[in-house]
């Protein structure tokens, strides 16, 4: 029989992610969509007519519609993508915030402990967990040090899952993800505003692109490949937890540079510097360490940040043309 496999958060950057490649391996894809997720159809309209692709209604604050699907569908592997993932947000509305991403994993282990026992699952977590590290590398025993709503949830829920594999022996896995993105980021996200705004400026929709903070370092990856990590360890006998990332680090303006390059434009004459951008609370730089990943199950991402710049202009170009 097909493997059956659950994804919270389907709509999202890493979920649709995740769902392209698991339906194109033939496996049969549940994923679970909340009614404001509309908007987000387009992440998985190339799935929708797919024979081994089901949306689920249901709410991952809802306990009926969890505990519904986990008895209707027993899934192999769940991999829970559903979470407020933005640092700037969860200030603004913190409790829903704690809510979405800690408090539902307690809720959605708790469930899975009681309906589907043997099913393996998936929790990513954030490299914002040591927002206040001085560590110049860091690996799965540093300690967490956060600095933001979002980063204290992600910790909890990393104690919550630790909880649930030492002392219920569920199957959980999971991987502290470093910076990931992709062409289907929100422009709430510097990388995807970069990139939108040197199109737009290519095409002579705008003039300026502003930013705050550019000298900030960051170790930036492809989200394709991070979640493909994620399934490859859940293939794992034993369960345990990772850092994924690349252990590169570049600034935002580097990352700006090449993508008006990529454009023959000069970043010079389009970048502005607003200051009331800058953060005010500023996390440190945060490079991964993956080497227990390229030990373990010979995690080694193929996709550069400057082959990830050229993958998000040229479909924000397609859009851009295309509208």
């Amino acid at each position: 029989m097909r493997k059956k496999i659950l994804i919270l958060g389907v709509t999202g950057q890493d979920g649709s992610l995740l769902a392209d490649y698991l339906v194109n391996r033939k496996f049969l894809v549940y994923g679970f969509i909340r009614k404001s997720s509309n908007r987000n159809y387009q992440n998985i309209e190339n799935l929708i007519n797919k024979k081994n692709f089901k949306l689920i209604q249901g709410d991952i604050l809802d306990f009926i519609s969890i505990e519904n699907v986990l008895r209707k569908i027993k899934p192999d592997e769940i991999y829970n993508f559903a979470d407020q993932d933005h640092v700037r947000w969860s200030s603004e509305i913190p409790y829903y915030s704690f809510d979405v991403t800690a408090k539902s994993v307690f809720n959605l282990l708790n469930l899975i402990k009681i309906h589907s026992p043997k099913s393996k699952y998936f929790q990513p977590f954030s490299s914002n967990m040591f927002g206040n590290t001085n560590k110049n590398s860091l690996s799965e025993t540093d300690l967490f040090t956060p600095l933001s709503v979002y980063a204290i949830s992600k910790v909890s829920a990393f104690y919550i899952c630790e909880y649930f594999k030492k002392v219920h022996n569920l199957k959980i896995f999971g991987a502290i993800f470093f910076n990931h993105e992709s062409e289907r980021r929100t422009d709430e996200y510097v990388s995807r505003k970069i990139t939108k705004s040197v199109v737009k400026i290519f095409l002579k929709k705008q003039k300026y692109l502003f930013l705050g903070d550019t000298k900030a370092k960051i170790d930036w990856g492809y989200a394709k490949d991070y979640v493909i990590a994620a399934h490859k360890m859940m293939q794992l006998k034993k369960p345990d937890f990772f850092i994924i990332g690349t252990g590169k680090v570049h600034t935002i303006e580097y990352f700006v540079r090449k993508s008006f390059e990529y454009l023959g434009l000069n970043y010079r004459k389009h970048l502005k510097i607003n200051k009331k951008l800058i953060r005010k609370v500023k996390t440190q730089t945060l490079r991964a360490n993956p080497a227990k990943a390229k030990r373990i199950f010979k995690f080694n991402p193929p996709t550069s940040l400057d082959q990830l710049i050229k993958i998000m202009i040229e479909n924000d170009l397609k859009i851009e043309t295309d509208n």
